[in-house]
């Protein structure tokens, strides 16, 4: 792995990947409050989003303008290839942690 995630980059990661094709800020958002039962800054996120963008882990498209949301176009994120070799680099390297752990490390 020649670049390094945080752990916040991680999760942000993992979860484009899992709203696909819907991964946008709110939902971003949204989905890692409930599933991480933790709150998340948008300002943070937003952050974090254009910080893998510049990486090229994940790319972003402009949606159509809506009147729900006063003529504001939503931004689309999309993990790349290269976000998602990162995110299986990151996972071996979680499992073999995990796998070296002495089953007396727990007890």
């Amino acid at each position: 792995m020649n670049q390094y995630l945080g752990e916040f980059e991680e999760v942000v990661l993992l979860t484009v990947a899992v709203l696909h094709p819907e991964a946008y800020g709110i939902a971003v958002v949204d989905e890692m409050e409930q599933r991480l039962n933790r709150k998340v800054s948008i300002g943070a996120l937003q952050t974090v989003l254009k910080r893998l963008e510049q990486k090229g882990l994940v790319t972003s498209v402009l949606g159509e303008a809506t009147k729900v949301r006063g003529g504001k176009r939503k931004r689309y994120f999309t993990v790349t290839a290269a976000g998602q070799n990162m995110l299986s680099e990151v996972k071996m390297q979680r499992m073999a942690l995990w796998e070296a752990i002495p089953e007396m490390a727990f007890q």
